[in-house]
């Protein structure tokens, strides 16, 4: 409500609903058939227009008119004040970060690091009864149904000599032409005091042979 209270200045869920009726109606009804009608039926054409389409098209190299409607009806519409992305009755983050949680959940448990699964995959398949797989799924099924595509990240890391650069965690750029999506500010998921901080930027990327696969590029 936040966001829409700003926008169009309304302070009420049914004015906010009202005027995303309103902006829907280009759609004459229809099923959405992409990820730019889906947003429009969802929220209307000026929050697309505003926050979707650019950071949208930036984070997944392609036009919105061209990416399934579903990747986006993920993200819940709240028509309430409360900025809570969740719902949930307690919500943080762990005491000493996730590294401790982490470290808590190897502890007696054998680690092999530099292990190429494919390479050895016989052996490890027939070592447990199951088998969690976090890398690529094409790559996991021999590429069965060919390729996937997918994209990349690039994390530009820098140290400023000041102690609050943009007074909080995350801070999203929905601007075409800003090149990353998103500055990460360390020091705000722990409440640090150091007298320096430490930001990243995240810069979509299509994969390239020596970078990382970040996420399934999804068509269908």
């Amino acid at each position: 409500m936040n966001t829409f209270n700003k926008l169009w200045g309304v302070v009420t869920p049914a004015g906010a609903q009202a005027k995303i009726e309103e902006q829907r109606a280009i759609l004459n009804g229809k099923t959405p058939e992409n990820l730019e009608e889906q947003e429009i039926s969802l929220v209307g054409t000026d929050i697309y227009e505003k926050l979707i389409k650019d950071y949208t098209e930036k984070q997944w190299g392609k036009p919105t008119t061209e990416l399934p409607s579903f990747i986006i009806r993920r993200l819940p519409v709240h028509l309430t004040y409360d900025n809570n992305y969740f719902n949930d009755t307690y919500q943080g983050i762990p005491i000493g970060d996730y590294n401790v949680i982490i470290e808590n959940m190897l502890k007696d448990v054998e680690v092999e690091l530099g292990v190429n699964f494919f390479a050895n995959r016989q052996e490890l398949e027939a070592s447990a009864e199951k088998v969690v797989f976090t890398g690529m799924i094409d790559q996991y099924f021999d590429y069965k149904h060919g390729e996937l595509e997918y994209r990349s990240l690039r994390f530009d890391h820098e140290v400023l000599d000041e102690e609050n650069y943009q007074g909080n965690a995350v801070v999203n750029y929905t601007e075409r032409e800003i090149p990353y999506t998103r500055i990460i500010e360390h020091k705000h998921f722990e409440y640090g005091t150091q007298e320096k901080t430490v930001i990243t930027r995240e810069y979509p990327a299509d994969f390239f042979l020596h970078n990382r696969k970040h996420y399934k590029r999804n068509s269908k």
